[in-house]
């Protein structure tokens, strides 16, 4: 498990390609790798990643799949290219942002940004099928940083956050441009609340389901908006 906290930007130093696999030879900041063992899990842009070989305190490598290559951003990184590092989180460690798995669920895509003094959002377009599970107050992972959504729009499938001066100094985030790809993880408790709500509704319409949705599009309501207070309701 991750918490979302990103805990330094590393780079890639080497590309490595074999059959069916793509080997990632990665340097960290200093001591990132003290204590790590092989085996252990790495959040890298978000996904995680299982340590093959250690080189050194900052130094290690990753073996990656074709599959993983594909759903992910990772197939588009180059030598040189940072990312966002975060190694698993510890028995008892303090969850400063949300509890993630490290499995991306899609990418998206950076469409605008705007700057306010020393803040920065990021307009962020989604795929349709995901964004039934973001909400604006609700978490968010983007590249394996914790964020929370301040604005959403159902129709147009794109949702805002707000980056404060410390989240852009500790992660790659100053660096990306319009048109940059984010590992997307939708927050997990949301997931299920969505589709048990889904599930719910379809039980009972039935086929009258599609006529409910119809209706609540001509007022401009998205179906799963029925799940909003449910979903960002804390314990």
């Amino acid at each position: 498990m991750f918490t979302g906290i990103v805990q330094g930007v590393a780079k890639i130093e080497a590309i490595d390609d074999r059959e069916g696999m793509r080997t990632f030879r990665i340097a960290f900041p200093a001591g990132f790798c003290k204590d790590i063992q092989i085996g252990a899990s790495v959040a890298i842009d978000g996904v995680c990643l299982t340590v093959t070989e250690i080189f050194a305190d900052d130094k290690a490598r990753f073996d990656v799949m074709l599959q993983s290559l594909r759903i992910t951003s990772l197939g588009q990184l180059q030598p040189g290219s940072q990312v966002n590092a975060e190694r698993a989180a510890k028995d008892g460690a303090e969850i400063g942002g949300h509890p993630l798995s490290g499995h991306v669920d899609f990418t998206a895509t950076l469409l605008d940004i705007r700057k306010d003094q020393e803040n920065c959002c990021f307009r962020i377009s989604v795929p349709k099928a995901g964004m039934k599970y973001i909400f604006a107050k609700g978490y968010i992972a983007l590249d394996g940083a914790s964020l929370t959504v301040s604005e959403t729009n159902k129709t147009d499938c794109w949702f805002e956050v707000w980056l404060i001066p410390e989240t852009r100094r500790m992660t790659i985030f100053e660096g990306k441009r319009v048109g940059s790809v984010f590992n997307v993880e939708i927050e997990r408790a949301t997931q299920v609340v969505v589709d048990t709500v889904r599930d719910a509704l379809e039980e009972k319409l039935g086929t009258l389901m599609p006529a409910l949705e119809a209706l609540l599009a001509q007022q401009g309501v998205d179906v799963y908006a029925l799940a909003e207070p449910v979903a960002l309701k804390k314990p």
